[in-house]
C-alpha cells in the first residue's frame, strides 16, 4: 500500500536518510525543516503518517505533537516521534503528548519500517470508518463521532499472558497503579477462547514465552473476527526486534521493551485503551443508525441503497489520493433451484452462510453489501485488481469447500460465480460504469461454468 509520509527534522542528513528509507519502500515522502513548516504542511498535504524530531529550533516535536492532536484536521495522522532523547520520562512525555510511538536514534530500520507498515494499516480502518460516517451524515442520519481524548480510561480490563512470575508482577503493579482489572494466562492454551468471551480492552503477550510462541497468539487473535480489533501490547526484549516487526506485521498495536518501565506500559496501555473505546463507540453509534434504513435484515449486510450513497464518495477519494479501488460482484449459483427444492427458508440459511464466509474472507476495511436477491458486491479500497482477483478466489473457494446445514438436515454444497473490476481513474470511471463491468464479469463466469472468477476484460490494472 502507498501512503503519503512527512519527515519532519532540521538536520538535512537525518532527512535525506529517511527519505531515502522510505523511498525503498515506495512511499511518498515531504519533508519540513522545522515545527512551523511541519504544522502547515500537514493541513495542506494531510499526510497518512508524520515522522517527527523532537529537538527542533523554534518549537519542539512535543509541542508539535500536541498541536496536531488538538486540530481535528489533523488529529487522526499517526505520529512516530524520533529522537537521541533515551531517558523513559521522554518517551512518557512523547506518548502523552499524543504520539503513536518514540523511537531512538540511531533508528533501527527493521523497527521503524515494521512500525510504519502498522500505523499505516491502522490508519486505514479508521479512515474507512470516518467515511462511512460521512455518507451517513450525507444520509441525515444521526450518527456521533466522538474524539478518543474524551473518553476515560479506568476501570480497564487487562490480559497478560507471561509465564515468567518476575515480569507478571511488573505488570500487576502497573495495573493496580492504573486501576486496571488484570487476568493473568501463563500459557497461550485457551486464550483465545478466554479472550472471546471476555469483555478485554488490551492483552499483554510475551514474546519469550518458555515452552510457546507468543506471535502464535498474535496471529490467531488477529485471524479471528471476534478479537480482530483487540489491542495488542507485545512483550520483548532488545535482541527481539525481527520478531517484534512481525508481531507489528502480523496486527499487533504496540510493544515494550524489557526492563519494563512502569510509566511507559500506563501511557501506552492509556493510548490504546483511549482508541479502543473511540472505535468501539464509534461502531456502535453508527451501526445503530444504519441497521434499519441501510441494512438488508436477513444477513447484516448493507442494502443498495448504501452502496448508491457510499460507492461515490469512495471513488472521490480514490481519484483525489491516486488510490485504487476494486468491486467484485458475487452471485450464488443456481439459488432458484435451492429455493425451489428446499424451500425459501432453507434459502435464507444458504444467504446467511455465503455473507458469513464472505466476511471471514475478506478485510475489515471492505464493504459488503446486499445488492438484491442472491447478488452481492464487495467493496475494496486500496486494492488493485491482481489482488482483488486472488481475494476473489480464497472467497469463492471458502464458500464452495465445506457443505451448508440446511434447516433439513440436508448438507448442500453451494457456489458462488464472482466478476471482478477496478476503477480506471483515466477512464474517469463512475460507479455506474464499475458496476456494470463487474456484473458483466460476473455473468461471465456463470456462462463458463459457474463456481469460478472472471477479471472485467481479463486485464490485471497495475
Amino acid at each position: 500500500m502507498s501512503a503519503r509520509v512527512l519527515v519532519v527534522d532540521d538536520n538535512p542528513l537525518n532527512v535525506k536518510l529517511l527519505v531515502a528509507k522510505l523511498a525503498r519502500d515506495y512511499y511518498i515522502v515531504s519533508t519540513a525543516s522545522h515545527g512551523l513548516e511541519a504544522l502547515e504542511k500537514a493541513q495542506q498535504e494531510k499526510p497518512d503518517l508524520i515522522l517527527l524530531d523532537v529537538m527542533m529550533p523554534e518549537i519542539n516535536g512535543f509541542e508539535v505533537c500536541q498541536r496536531l492532536k488538538a486540530d481535528p484536521a489533523t488529529a487522526h495522522i499517526p505520529v512516530v516521534m524520533i529522537t537521541a532523547l533515551t531517558d523513559t520520562a521522554d518517551r512518557v512525555r512523547g506518548l502523552e503528548a499524543g504520539a503513536d510511538d518514540f523511537l531512538n536514534k540511531p533508528i533501527n530500520d527493521v523497527a521503524l519500517m515494521a512500525r510504519v507498515r502498522s500505523l499505516l494499516r491502522l490508519k486505514l480502518i479508521m479512515d474507512e470508518w470516518r467515511l462511512r460516517v460521512g455518507t451517513a451524515v450525507q444520509l441525515a442520519l444521526p450518527v456521533g463521532m466522538e474524539d478518543s481524548t474524551h473518553f476515560s480510561v479506568p476501570p480497564a480490563n487487562i490480559l497478560l499472558v507471561e509465564d515468567d512470575a518476575r515480569q507478571a508482577e511488573l505488570i500487576t503493579q502497573s495495573c493496580a497503579a492504573e486501576r486496571y482489572q488484570l487476568a493473568i494466562q501463563p500459557t497461550i492454551a485457551g486464550v483465545l477462547d478466554f479472550a472471546i468471551a471476555g469483555e478485554h480492552d488490551v492483552i499483554v503477550i510475551s514474546l519469550d514465552l518458555k515452552q510457546e510462541d507468543g506471535l502464535m497468539l498474535v496471529a490467531q487473535l488477529r485471524a479471528d473476527e471476534r478479537t480482530r480489533t483487540l489491542p495488542i501490547i507485545m512483550l520483548a526484549d532488545l535482541q527481539q526486534m525481527e520478531r517484534i516487526a512481525k508481531g507489528l506485521d502480523l496486527g499487533a498495536n504496540d510493544y515494550l521493551m524489557r526492563p519494563i518501565e512502569a510509566s511507559e506500559f500506563s501511557a501506552r496501555s492509556r493510548n490504546l485503551i483511549r482508541q479502543k473505546r473511540h472505535y468501539d463507540q464509534l461502531r456502535k453509534n453508527y451501526t445503530q443508525s444504519l441497521s434499519l434504513a441501510l441494512v438488508d435484515p436477513l444477513t447484516g449486510a448493507y442494502n443498495r441503497r448504501y452502496l448508491e450513497t457510499h460507492l461515490p464518495r469512495m471513488i472521490q477519494r480514490a481519484v483525489t489520493d491516486e488510490r485504487q479501488l476494486s468491486l467484485l460482484y458475487v452471485d450464488a449459483d443456481r439459488f432458484s433451484a435451492i429455493n425451489n427444492t428446499h424451500g425459501h427458508d432453507n434459502g435464507d440459511v444458504v444467504l446467511k452462510e455465503v455473507i458469513t464466509r464472505m466476511t471471514r474472507s475478506v478485510r475489515p476495511t471492505d464493504l459488503i453489501v446486499r445488492l438484491g436477491g442472491e447478488e452481492f458486491a464487495v467493496i475494496m479500497p486500496d486494492t488493485s485488481a491482481a489482488i482483488a482477483q486472488t481475494v476473489a478466489e480464497r472467497l469463492r473457494e471458502n464458500v464452495a469447500k465445506t457443505p451448508m446445514l440446511l434447516n433439513n438436515g440436508v448438507e448442500l454444497t453451494v457456489t458462488v460465480s464472482i466478476g471482478v473490476a477496478s476503477l480506471k481513474i483515466s477512464d474517469d470511471d463512475t460507479m455506474d460504469s464499475l458496476v456494470k463491468r463487474a456484473d458483466c464479469a460476473m455473468y461471465a463466469a456463470k456462462n463458463s461454468g459457474r463456481n469460478r472468477v472472471v477479471t472485467d476484460n481479463a486485464e490485471l490494472y497495475a
